[in-house]
């Protein structure tokens, strides 16, 4: 596939739909978590987004998805919706919204090093190595500059370690349903995974009581504006356009969100929420986005299938949506 080819006029069009729509989601989630408790907030997200494309998947005749397509959707989604995306929000009480998207940009580290150790993926070489290693110690700088300020902002600390969590588990979700058996219809797939993880956001928000937290009338115009983008331009028009474009180009262009997304965030932070980074944390932010560009570029890609084959779902890779994530 030639550059001309890879960069034609509608992969540039989807690319900016994948950069922009999930870039802007974690500002987004910034807002709507400001009147919406977390948890509860993600599962109405994900149902409705969810509900939606099983709707239109419907309406075109797609296939009713099986007993073990439900099962596997219902782990994925517990896993990267529910472990992954749902702590971002909860973390986004704590943290600026240009913070949590750096730190799900390490997705890409966590899932190649588990890809090698667990699934027995290729063996990284020297420049992968050295990006996992660079991505660890901005990681490590993020972390302890924060200990540094703790007297003044100790939830800090803690919002950088559940963003933390939230990227392992995004990762291991992401791995998981490589292999995972589900529809062949990749918007079936993707509403099934919303569906189940929504549910689950649902019941977690729940039995932490968040039921008794909101409260319709204090709901804020601009949350609920925010949770309408993450509906529509963050799960259905990002998804939708990441789906399009990992079938059109090669996976290493695809696979620039995973660094561009971080920098739409902090963009948009600084000029909507006024968000600032310090010098540290610039520093940090650029030796992870360094990090993911290296690993990126040099690890090996999968070739991918079109149509998906049953049993694959090569459109759960890394740093979906974290949705924008």
């Amino acid at each position: 596939m030639n550059m001309s080819n890879r960069i034609s006029y509608p992969i540039v069009l989807a690319l900016l739909a994948v950069y922009f729509p999930w870039g802007g989601t974690y500002l987004a989630m910034k807002f709507a978590v400001e009147t919406l408790p977390p948890f509860l907030l993600a599962g109405i997200r994900f149902l409705i987004a969810g509900a939606l494309m099983y709707l239109w998947e419907a309406s075109r005749g797609t296939k009713n998805p099986e007993k073990i397509h439900w099962r596997n959707a219902t782990i994925i989604g517990g896993l990267m919706l529910l472990g992954g995306n749902s702590l971002v929000v909860y973390a986004e009480q704590m943290v600026s919204s240009g913070i949590a998207a750096i730190i799900i940009a390490t997705v890409p580290l966590w899932m190649t090093l588990f890809a090698w150790l667990w699934q027995g993926g290729t063996k990284p070489n020297s420049y992968v190595v050295f990006g996992l290693l660079l991505g660890f110690l901005g990681q490590i700088l993020l972390v302890s500059n924060s200990f540094q300020s703790i007297s003044y902002n100790p939830s800090q600390t803690s919002g950088y370690l559940i963003l933390t969590f939230a990227s392992l588990f995004w990762a291991v979700g992401s791995l998981y349903s490589r292999k995972a058996q589900l529809p062949n219809s990749a918007i079936m797939s993707i509403a099934i995974q919303n569906l189940m993880g929504g549910l689950l956001c649902l019941i977690v928000g729940i039995s932490l009581g968040e039921l008794s937290q909101l409260h319709i009338e204090h709901v804020s115009t601009r949350s609920i504006l925010s949770l309408a983008y993450l509906i529509f331009f963050g799960s259905i028009i990002g998804f939708s356009a990441y789906i399009w474009v990992l079938k059109k180009a090669e996976p290493t262009i695809v696979s620039t969100y995973a660094y561009v997304n971080p920098v739409v965030a902090v963009f948009l932070g600084w000029i909507f929420a006024n968000e600032q980074l310090n010098s540290t944390d610039a520093i940090a932010a650029f030796i992870i986005l360094v990090s993911v560009l290296l690993i990126t570029r040099n690890s090996t890609p999968k070739k991918i299938d079109t149509p998906l084959k049953k049993g694959s779902n090569t459109c759960s890779l890394s740093g979906l949506d974290g949705e924008g994530i």
